[in-house]
């Protein structure tokens, strides 16, 4: 049997009125292949994921690790943290995603993942969404669904910004101090 290492299988950004800002997706890597992961179910994950940061909202206060939220299985498991704006962040983990690099990095697939491993993916999402919102030319009001009814796209399309947020999902691993 091969070991196998968690990886992050997809990063949702979720605006402040529960619309979909920016969703990416990581493939899972098996031995010399990727598989591609689909895009509504992922949606669907992140979606989901909304009434338990509603349901825990009164207990915590804003721009804290709500933790994980919610285990689909074995394998697949939603963590969330909550920005002081008001917009969440949601890391979905396959615990089984990629190759493992060493022998400790797959012990992690076994044992599961600890309090503070995404801390780290969490902190670098929240900085590259700080630096889009210093962006001049960015206006978080035009990604807002109760105030942009015109607007078809309620995304964010920044180039820097998703490049960065491709960055933290290729890079992480449990343990990564820095990203």
């Amino acid at each position: 049997m091969v070991d196998r290492s968690p990886s992050i299988a997809a990063i949702g950004v979720i605006g402040r009125h529960n619309n979909p800002l920016h969703i990416a997706l990581f493939p899972a890597t098996y031995q010399d292949k990727q598989e591609t992961r689909d895009k509504l179910e992922y949606s669907m994950l992140l979606n989901s994921s909304l009434d338990i940061f509603e349901a825990r909202m009164p207990s915590k206060t804003v721009g804290h690790d709500f933790g994980l939220l919610h285990a689909l299985d074995e394998r697949i498991a939603l963590y969330g943290w909550l920005l002081n704006t008001g917009v969440k962040l949601v890391i979905v983990v396959d615990m089984e995603g990629r190759m493992a690099p060493n022998a400790e990095a797959a012990k992690t697939s076994i044992l599961g993942l600890r309090g503070t491993d995404l801390t780290p993916a969490f902190q670098a999402l929240q900085t590259a969404y700080v630096r889009l919102l210093r962006n001049p030319f960015y206006v978080p009001d035009d990604h807002d669904s109760k105030t942009a009814k015109t607007r078809s796209n309620l995304q964010i399309d920044s180039p820097k910004f998703i490049n960065e947020v491709d960055r933290i999902g290729r890079n992480w691993y449990p343990g990564a101090l820095n990203l």
